[in-house]
């Protein structure tokens, strides 16, 4: 894709883990860039200083529109919400605010701004417990938390609008993402956060002083759940390339799977990260959490069919080595 055919991409949640990741991506690429985050779970930091950045909320639309017509926006990534499952059972009405009424605005913004195209933040926690792993996308959607129908709402409000106005969308729905820039440009910066691997690496720096594993009587091989670990650059970079292909067939929408499509355990991740730090974690065994299904691996065959995604860094171990290194750093910029 050429430069004139790159429209101005603004960013919502541009501040946090994986919208900061996607300006990255967009810039390394040549895409210019503005940045929304209203700096509630996102760090100013995580965004370059050569990058727009508006500090407000995707609710604001007047702010929206003043945007648009700023920096002549042709193109949404939505990243801005809430993602922590337990929270969401605990409150779900500000899932649902955060992440579907506001959601509900920013696309009501859009349609006002005539954007034509939209890429979606969802998740894998849509199809809930799902009967089978892999997952393919044509499995039933039937989440079994607020977050994750907080996101099918989202999916579904976006289908709607696309069918009744001229913009089409892209809902890349994500496994465990995990990792960070390769560079050290940006992280998993969040304090308290519960991903795995970023609890383990913390451990491994002596942030924490154990690794809690949850359940040992799961239908897998070693009894811990298994997940598929995407490593957070190559997410993004299929973020962008779901954007150019959007710009390629205006009339087509798409929802998609990212993920590896291989698993890992609890165990063997935190033997992974062992490995890497040449150093033993203390694990301590707990009990299971609600709603966590013995295996979640994505289908990556409509993915890998649709775009010209090559991920650079399958590979559990470059996952966690990128994760210690953002988190050696944000040691530095905190003091």
């Amino acid at each position: 894709m050429n430069e004139k055919q790159k429209p101005a991409v603004l960013v919502t949640g541009g501040a946090g883990y994986i919208g900061s990741h996607a300006v990255l991506a967009l810039k390394d690429r040549g895409w210019q860039v503005a940045v929304i985050d209203n700096l509630t779970t996102g760090f100013r930091f995580a965004v370059p200083n050569d990058v727009a950045f508006y500090e407000g909320d995707i609710a604001d639309g007047d702010l929206l529109a003043r945007i648009f017509a700023d920096k002549k926006i042709g193109a949404i990534m939505h990243f801005a919400g809430s993602i922590i499952v337990p929270e969401s059972v605990e409150n779900p009405l500000k899932y649902y605010h955060n992440n579907t009424v506001k959601s509900r605005a920013l696309i009501d913004a859009a349609v006002a701004g005539a954007i034509p195209h939209f890429i979606f933040s969802s998740t894998a926690a849509t199809y809930g417990i799902p009967a089978c792993s892999p997952v393919s996308e044509d499995l039933p959607r039937q989440p079994i938390n607020p977050y994750g129908w907080s996101k099918l709402m989202t999916e579904q409000m976006l289908a709607d609008v696309c069918a009744a106005h001229d913009l089409n969308f892209c809902a890349l729905r994500y496994f465990n993402v995990a990792g960070a820039d390769p560079q050290a440009r940006s992280g998993q910066s969040t304090a308290g956060a519960t991903h795995l691997i970023k609890v383990a690496v913390e451990a491994a720096l002596g942030k924490r002083d154990h690794v809690s594993v949850f359940g040992d009587d799961y239908d897998t091989p070693d009894g811990t759940g298994v997940r598929d670990y995407i490593h957070v650059s190559d997410l993004a970079a299929a973020h962008v390339l779901a954007l150019e292909a959007l710009i390629e067939q205006p009339d087509r929408s798409m929802t998609m799977n990212c993920g590896y499509g291989q698993g890992f355990s609890v165990l063997q991740v935190l033997d992974a990260v062992d490995r890497v730090t040449n150093q033993k974690l203390d694990r301590r065994q707990e009990a299971r959490r609600a709603g966590d299904p013995d295996s979640l691996v994505s289908d990556p065959t409509r993915i890998r069919a649709t775009l010209p995604w090559a991920p650079k860094h399958a590979d559990l171990d470059t996952i966690i080595q990128h994760a210690l290194n953002w988190e050696r750093k944000l040691s530095e910029i905190r003091g």
